[in-house]
């Protein structure tokens, strides 16, 4: 599996939880203590996170990291 296509899926669910709240990346970024354009790369794609970012995020979109990623391992699932 690309890791590319990982980050991608991560980036899509990161975005999927961000939407459903109705957050901008933006207040995403403000409630995670993170830089609203590392938000957008990660919802493109383009950057892998640390597992520090992963939990500020998970934590600012009221998820486990564990939902999360179990919700990025269906889609992988889903893919194949």
């Amino acid at each position: 599996m690309p890791l590319k296509k990982l980050d991608r899926l991560l980036g899509v669910e990161i975005q999927r939880l961000r939407t459903a709240k109705r957050w901008s990346q933006e207040h995403l970024a403000e409630v995670a203590n993170l830089h609203r354009t590392y938000i957008s790369q990660l919802e493109r794609g383009l950057k892998s996170p640390s597992v520090r970012v992963l939990y500020q995020i998970a934590t600012a979109l009221g998820v486990t990291m564990s939902a999360l990623l179990e919700a990025v391992e269906e889609s992988l699932d889903a893919d194949e």
